[in-house]
Order: C-alpha cells, then structure tokens, then sequence
C-alpha cells in the first residue's frame, strides 16, 4: 500500500481537510471507545512489554525494540518479539531477526503461544498499544518531539490512531528528541503516574558521509526525521526524496536515483529500513545510515522492567 502522510496532519491550525474528514474521525473515536466492552481479554502468565505509539508513524518504535531486546537479554531473560503479521513489514521483522527471535501471526495471542512453546520467557509486542485482546504488563508509547500529536486530531483528520487519553492505558512514555515541557505537561495532564524518558537517535556509520555529496532517499514512518539526522550532523544533501511508508522500489525508480547520483558526482544515502526493501543488484550503489536509540536515564528505564519480571 502506498501511504503519503498528508501534510495538514502536522498543521497546528486545523485545515479545511481536517475539518471534512472529522465526521469519520469522529466515528472511530466511538467505535474505540465502544471495542473496549466486547473484546476477550487474554491473560498470559509471562510477562509482556507493549511497544506501541498513538502518532501514525515516525516515532521511533522499531529501534527502541531492539534497544529494549539488548535490555533484556542484559537482565539474563529469554527475549522474543512479537508481531501481527503483515507483508509490507518485511523490512522491521528483517531488522529484528538480526538480534533475536521474531514471531508473526495474524493474531499476536498465537504467536505469543508459539514463543512460550519455544521456552522464550519475556515478550516485546511491537505495535500492539491498540490490540486490547492482551493484557501488557508495561507498555511504553513513543512520540517524536518535532512532531508530538500534529493537529491533536484522529485519524483520517489527523495523524492520531485513538485519542491522546488513551495514556491512560500506558506506563512509560519515550520522547524522541528534546525535553520539552509543554509535552511533558500535556502527558502529565493525563496520566500523573506515567514516566516520561527522551531518546535521541545515534548515526553510527555518520562519517563515511562526512565532506560528501548526498541525494538522501527514503520511505518511512516520517521522512523529515531521516533527513533532519543528515542535517544535524553536517551532511551536505543535494537532494531529498519521498517515498510512502514501507515502500517497495521498483527497478526504474532505483535506476532513475543511481543516474542522478552519477551525474551530480554524489552519493546515494537511505535508511535502513529502506536499504532492505532494495533489489540486491542495486545495493552497490546506494549506501544506507546505521542508527540506534540512546535512552536518557536508561538505568531508571531497566528498573522499570526489572518490576514486571
């Protein structure tokens, strides 16, 4: 599915846009509210940490699952993530196998039953704050700074997957970016109890980029953040280029960026995540930015999970 997020989502005066669609926003608020009375819930006798967002996309999910992944194998447990199953998400789960055990399924209860059977201890439920069929034992939300909740509207008005008092429902909150206190109050508002932590994202491969001509490329939850990490760390980019969320790069569009590169004499720069969704035959050409989530106060993180097992 191709998927351009709208850009009056983000707007902070509510658009003409918004105010059409929110008659179906309107709707999905009541049928949230009403799912909660007639959903089973399932208890499941290990512990389960919800890694989920209320924000569409961008929020830093998919690093922070494998930050808390090295967590928990650090603390000695037996760590799985758990996943609904969804073929246009080849790209995480890819991410994910290279440090630990992944387990899909079209319903998450049968893929944790999978991972119990296979002796793992501890699950990470990736993208699973809406599931309401089971019961988490922390569930932290990530948010990114720049973009908080947009124009605060849901979905399809805005970029909200429920109302922001579903916080309620949450443990921990994770803010990628700077601390911000106006944020901070909005959470607190909510839920009093909530921990708030900050996250920046960390390059790891920065300075092969260094003193380089770059046509940057992605399609993922929020471009904006991919590039804004370019530019933060001094990377010269000649060129941005969008693509939906989870996009899958046909051969011309590859071959369209390498020509592009080769005349401006630059190098071609995309994102992980995007790096695995390319033709192998094209990889030589383009590079791709290696990142990981540094946690603030991390420690006081670990204590909050050390409660739960």
């Amino acid at each position: 599915m191709k998927f351009y997020k709208p850009n009056f989502w983000d707007q902070k005066n509510i658009s003409f846009f918004s105010i059409f669609l929110l008659p179906i926003s309107l709707i999905i608020i009541v049928l949230n509210f009403l799912k909660k009375f007639f959903i089973k819930k399932n208890k499941i006798n290990l512990p389960i940490i919800c890694i989920g967002n209320i924000y569409l996309g961008g929020t830093g999910k998919t690093p922070l699952t494998l930050e808390i992944f090295s967590m928990l194998e650090n603390l000695k447990r037996k760590p799985a993530f758990i996943r609904k199953k969804y073929d246009n998400q080849k790209d995480e789960v890819t991410l994910q196998k290279q440090i630990g055990p992944v387990y899909e399924s079209s319903k998450r209860i049968n893929a944790i039953d999978k991972a119990t059977k296979d002796g793992k201890d501890i699950f990470i439920l990736d993208d699973g704050f809406q599931d309401l069929s089971i019961n988490k034992d922390l569930t932290i939300i990530c948010f990114n700074e720049k973009q908080w909740i947009g124009n605060g509207l849901v979905i399809p008005a805005g970029p909200l997957r429920e109302n922001l008092t579903a916080l309620k429902r949450a443990e921990c909150i994770i803010i990628n970016g700077s601390k911000n206190i106006h944020i901070e109050k909005k959470i607190l508002d909510i839920n009093s109890n909530i921990k708030i932590f900050y996250s920046k994202y960390v390059a790891l491969n920065i300075s092969s980029f260094k003193n380089k001509d770059v046509i940057a490329f992605a399609g993922i939850g929020n471009n904006k953040n991919f590039f804004h990490l370019l530019e933060s760390n001094e990377i010269k980019i000649l060129k941005k280029v969008n693509f939906p969320d989870h996009y899958n790069y046909s051969n011309r569009e590859l071959e369209n960026l390498v020509k592009s590169a080769k005349e401006k004499n630059a190098i071609l720069l995309t994102t992980e995540k995007d790096y695995l969704r390319i033709d192998d035959k094209y990889k030589k050409n383009i590079n791709y930015l290696k990142i990981k989530t540094d946690i603030n106060n991390k420690n006081q993180l670990v204590e909050e999970i050390k409660k739960i097992i």
